[in-house]
């Protein structure tokens, strides 16, 4: 520690000063690129003091004067600083086996995934894949493989290898099948991530039953419309008084639903309509297998309407982004 005259027991003081500057007073605007100047410099002294997690918090308010700024290319710059001092400061943790609450790696992935999205919305999908590759690099050396192999298949979706997203995402649910723990907690969650990747992955790439393996045979036949002889519902019917497919289906899927939660005896097929994806929200659920017919049926006036149901559901930036270009290449 050094003593008062600027060093790092005064950080607080420091940042307190250079802060109260961002304030708005009367008739007189905040100086944002003096501040931003002042943070880069305090920065600089916190790293080369040996303070990376310090260094990390000034350069996030950098990232936040320069957004003030519109200066976009600065505030992913300074979001990346940000995010490998945080790192920097984790990897001493851990190799000095200090317990922590992981924090400054929780806040290194908040900034990699900060600065991936204002890529991604840039429409720079190299930098925004090159990014995830850093990230599970690190997480690799942290020993956290499970972390790692998602960002590892973001950069692969980054870069529109949607094969190799594929293969990635197969083997991640292969090996929570085998060590999911009862598909419990984290697990759980990841499981409806890989379900849901893989979905609209098949969907986009639409291989043939030739290039199908059977694993992901199988995560297809949980959605797809199988008719019944006679059964005439898959028809997409354009009367006056129709309905649309979509609702169609999904009315159809409904009555399943409830019909099966009715039944307490037996083995019948409609109980155990959603066993097998017991990790999935019943309306997550009933909308991916109704994505599925649709694709299926080629009805494009039901995409847009899916695609905004399914939306509140894409918890992750690359779902959303699959989703886009789906509904893109079926609307074409």
């Amino acid at each position: 520690m050094t003593d008062g005259g600027g060093g790092i027991s005064d950080f607080p003081g420091q940042y307190r000063n250079i802060s109260c500057k961002l304030k708005k007073r009367f008739l007189r605007n905040p100086n944002v690129k003096e501040a931003s100047e002042q943070f880069g410099s305090l920065a600089k002294h916190l790293q080369a003091e040996g303070q990376p997690h310090y260094s990390g918090y000034c350069c996030l308010a950098v990232a936040r004067c320069e957004k003030k700024l519109g200066n976009h290319s600065g505030e992913t710059a300074s979001l990346i600083k940000a995010a490998r001092l945080f790192l920097e400061a984790e990897k001493r943790n851990y190799s000095l086996r200090c317990p922590s609450f992981d924090e400054h790696l929780q806040a290194a992935v908040s900034c990699y995934n900060s600065a991936i999205k204002l890529h991604v919305d840039c429409g720079q999908n190299g930098p925004a894949a090159a990014l995830c590759l850093e990230l599970g690099d690190s997480l690799m050396e942290l020993d956290r493989p499970a972390d790692a192999s998602e960002q590892f298949a973001a950069a692969l979706l980054g870069i529109r290898d949607y094969d190799g997203a594929l293969g990635v995402f197969n083997e991640m649910a292969s090996l929570i099948s085998q060590h999911g723990g009862g598909s419990c907690g984290a697990y759980r969650d990841m499981q409806r991530h890989c379900e849901v990747t893989r979905v609209l992955l098949l969907l986009v790439l639409q291989p043939t039953p030739l290039r199908l393996s059977p694993n992901l045979a199988q995560v297809l036949e949980k959605y797809a419309w199988t008719g019944e002889e006679g059964d005439d519902s898959g028809n997409n019917q354009t009367g006056e008084h129709s309905l649309p497919f979509y609702e169609v289906v999904l009315q159809a899927l409904l009555s399943v639903f409830y019909v099966s939660k009715t039944l307490s005896l037996g083995n019948s097929r409609e109980r155990d309509f959603f066993v097998e994806v017991d990790f999935l929200s019943q309306d997550l659920f009933l909308l991916l297998q109704s994505l599925v017919m649709a694709c299926q049926a080629h009805d494009v006036d039901s995409l847009s309407t899916l695609e905004a149901d399914l939306w509140p559901h894409m918890q992750w930036p690359e779902q959303k982004d699959l989703l886009r270009v789906l509904v893109s290449r079926m609307t074409q």
